[in-house]
């Protein structure tokens, strides 16, 4: 079981006592809320960089086309228009 420090007047050194239960159950919660939050940061930003790299590759791809004279598809026509 998980311990804690308690520090008071009566301990001022502090005292080792076990997490009650409810305590562990809490941390256990909590633990796991941490790591979800963690996972779903890194999962967005792995969409924000594909998101980026796309639109970059979109718009090299409607760059090389207007410099060669060829038609643009609607979605390349649409990262140049302001």
């Amino acid at each position: 079981m998980t311990k804690k420090l308690i520090f008071n007047p009566e301990n001022p050194d502090g005292i080792l006592v076990d997490y009650t239960a409810e305590e562990e159950a809490q941390r256990q919660t909590d633990i796991a809320d941490e790591e979800a939050e963690i996972t779903a940061q890194a999962e967005a930003k792995a969409q924000a960089q594909a998101d980026k790299e796309a639109s970059d590759a979109l718009k090299a791809s409607a760059k090389e086309k207007l410099i060669a004279g060829e038609p643009l598809t609607e979605e390349e026509a649409d990262t140049i228009v302001l």
